[in-house]
């Protein structure tokens, strides 16, 4: 990956990605919040439902769209992370990294928020 688009990924907060519609087949865009771990990007949000979740539990394929300090179309596949230490252990890191989630339950995170590891295939 070019060094310019990582960079601007690792300084980066919000990205839109686009998905595959589970029951349509069409593609869906949304703007999402992103983290990057240890050099791992992390896809994740509150507590809850979500289509894009369930979109990428049927077909994992994704486009990350790097729209903060570059613009970049990058083909990725979305990896749900399940096993719940894992889940602990990121969305701990994500939470102490974020002032905005501060007063928001961990273990609501850890047992109800979509989480998906990001790995970029081009």
């Amino acid at each position: 990956m070019d060094v310019a688009i990582w960079r601007a990924i690792e300084g980066g907060l919000t990205c839109d990605i686009t998905t595959t519609g589970r029951s349509s087949g069409l593609p869906r865009r949304i703007e999402i919040w992103y983290f990057v771990i240890d050099g791992q990007v992390y896809i994740s949000g509150t507590p809850g439902t979500r289509d894009w979740y369930a979109n990428v539990l049927a077909e994992p394929a994704i486009t990350f769209h790097v729209k903060e300090g570059a613009h970049a179309d990058l083909a990725a596949r979305a990896l749900p992370i399940l096993d719940p230490a894992e889940r602990r252990r990121i969305m701990s890191r994500v939470k102490a990294a974020n002032s905005y989630f501060a007063g928001d339950d961990l273990e609501a995170w850890v047992a109800g928020s979509p989480l998906v590891a990001v790995m970029f295939t081009a």
